[in-house]
């Protein structure tokens, strides 16, 4: 049977008393979001999220609107936020940033079972690119220096396949961010642009055509990388436990308690978002492999 809202928070709620002795301290939760979306488009999506934790956990909530991966790493170092969706390089950043005082919790799991995404590289369909190689000397922007699909895994893997970025082509900006990125690629400013993809009807293109951003079957694909881990929903390591755990539930909680909610702030593509599944550090350490080796090998 479908979970009522209000059934599903009293659910929530029933947790032993000591999970609300952190109310206490902390009377307002705050977590950061970083989204490919532009800052309207984004807190569109996720404020009525917003309420529902409010209403799941019975303190005020209060979401952080990241400008950039850096500044949500920033603000979750200095205490200043509570929680934050991180990419999986951002985590990587954060976790080192922090000696490791960061915590994975929750991530999305598709209704296929996959866990994950790709990194590709976008252009427009009509440009004439069909590879990497045809871009040689060409323009590729990428979207922030701390994002997985946007940066870190595209860099490291080109580079690994015989493509050095600073070398290969022409020009490698950063645009600030995924839309942006794609953009760009559109209106000629770019010829190519790494951005994220998950499968055939889910990635950061397809949400820009749903929203009327850009005309179907104006960007392809010339390559995609190997599977990233999916993005983590991630608690300050010195946060009571009883507070994580009830962040954890109430997150968890979502595809059941509120489904349209849950569609909504999955980009309206509940044909591939299943679930929310737990994670545990080890599934991103591979993302602080690569970012070691950009400090080991990176020129300036």
């Amino acid at each position: 049977m479908r979970l009522t809202m209000m059934t599903a928070f009293a659910a929530l709620m029933a947790f032993p008393a000591v999970a609300e002795d952190w109310k206490t301290d902390y009377r307002i939760v705050r977590f950061a979001l970083i989204s490919s979306e532009n800052e309207l488009d984004r807190n569109n999506r996720w404020g009525p999220f917003q309420d529902y934790l409010e209403e799941a956990l019975g303190v005020e909530v209060e979401i952080f609107p990241a400008g950039s991966y850096d500044s949500a790493i920033q603000a979750l170092a200095a205490g200043q936020i509570e929680f934050s969706w991180f990419g999986p390089s951002a985590y990587a950043a954060a976790w080192s940033e922090m000696d490791g005082n960061v915590v994975p919790l929750l991530t999305t799991e598709q209704q296929d079972g996959s866990f994950g995404y790709h990194s590709v590289v976008a252009v427009r369909c009509d440009a004439g690119y069909s590879s990497i190689e045809d871009l040689a000397g060409k323009t590729l922007a990428f979207a922030d220096p701390n994002s997985a699909s946007g940066y870190t895994v595209p860099f490291y893997t080109l580079s690994a396949e015989g493509y050095p970025p600073e070398e290969f082509f022409g020009a490698v900006p950063f645009s600030g961010s995924h839309e942006s990125s794609i953009m760009g690629v559109v209106n000629g400013q770019f010829d190519a642009a790494s951005t994220s993809w998950t499968n055939e009807t889910s990635g950061n293109v397809q949400r820009m055509i749903s929203k009327g951003m850009i005309p179907e079957d104006e960007i392809c694909f010339v390559w995609k990388s190997p599977l990233i881990p999916s993005s983590p929903f991630t608690a300050r390591g010195n946060l009571p436990q009883g507070l994580i755990d009830d962040m954890k539930a109430a997150v968890m909680a979502t595809p059941t308690a509120a489904p349209e909610l849950f569609k909504q702030i999955t980009g309206g593509e509940a044909s591939t978002a299943g679930r929310y599944i737990e994670v545990e550090h080890e599934q991103y350490e591979i993302l602080i492999e690569m970012r070691d080796w950009f400090r080991a090998n990176r020129r300036g």
